[in-house]
């Protein structure tokens, strides 16, 4: 597969072409972002740790037949995804009291929900993400009722997959976003699955593992990078 020209570049990605007009390959940068783009910095190694832990959920939710865009693995920074026209919507799903839902609501963070929330929000980083509701996106033409119904349904699977595996791991997933896009009228997750895009903390310690430590200055964002990494993909512990 040759990887050939630029298509677009993001805070967190570059997509590019490839000589099959099905596929592109998505590259995975070191710079680390947070608040729409408003606070951002550069993490060494970042790049490789995200698409080590996308590469190998992505796989472990395809074995559950969960509709993906991963194809392969390419490098340390790169995996080959199918070209899909994506959705501008991005689906929330929480499981504990964590980030805006303390702030909007005022439950008390770490708080466990006695059922998840599915949420959705408008990608649109000038208006900081609106949350939406699903007759707004059935309005704009973003997705029909069935497919939204198919969303729903893929989000809670992927949501009871990765809590079972996580919970093994002696973690707990609090939130998580996803995002889909279309191929041939067909739906696949797309994106990532990673500390950019999920909250994921220590079972015992309630031990912060995500990008909520590069967003609240926690420090030790790289390490705690890592950490998730070699717990999620069941690696042994790095050598003092």
């Amino acid at each position: 597969m040759e990887k050939r020209e630029l298509l677009h570049e993001g805070k967190a990605k570059r997509i590019y072409a490839t000589d099959n007009s099905y596929y592109v390959v998505q590259e995975f940068k070191d710079t680390i972002s947070a608040f729409d783009g408003a606070k951002k910095s550069v993490m060494a190694g970042k790049g490789e740790i995200n698409n080590e832990i996308s590469c190998y959920l992505f796989e472990y939710l395809n074995n559950y037949q969960i509709p993906t865009h991963f194809v392969q693995r390419l490098s340390a920074t790169e995996m080959l995804v199918k070209k899909l026209e994506m959705i501008p919507i991005e689906v929330v799903m929480r499981n504990i009291a964590a980030g805006s839902l303390v702030k909007r609501y005022g439950i008390e963070e770490a708080k466990v929900l006695d059922y998840p929330i599915f949420e959705l929000y408008l990608k649109d980083d000038e208006r900081h993400d609106p949350m939406i509701s699903e007759s707004f996106t059935f309005a704009l033409g973003h997705c029909t009722p069935e497919q939204m119904r198919f969303i729903n349904r893929i989000t809670s699977k992927v949501n009871a997959v990765l809590k079972s595996l996580f919970d093994r791991r002696g973690l707990a997933l609090v939130d998580f976003k996803l995002e889909f896009g279309k191929m041939d009228r067909e739906i696949f997750l797309a994106d990532e699955i990673s500390p950019d895009t999920c909250r994921i903390w220590d079972k015992k310690t309630s031990k912060k593992l995500d990008k909520d430590r590069f967003r609240k200055d926690m420090g030790d964002v790289e390490a705690s990078y890592r950490e998730l990494m070699r717990r999620i993909m069941n690696m042994p512990p790095e050598k003092e």
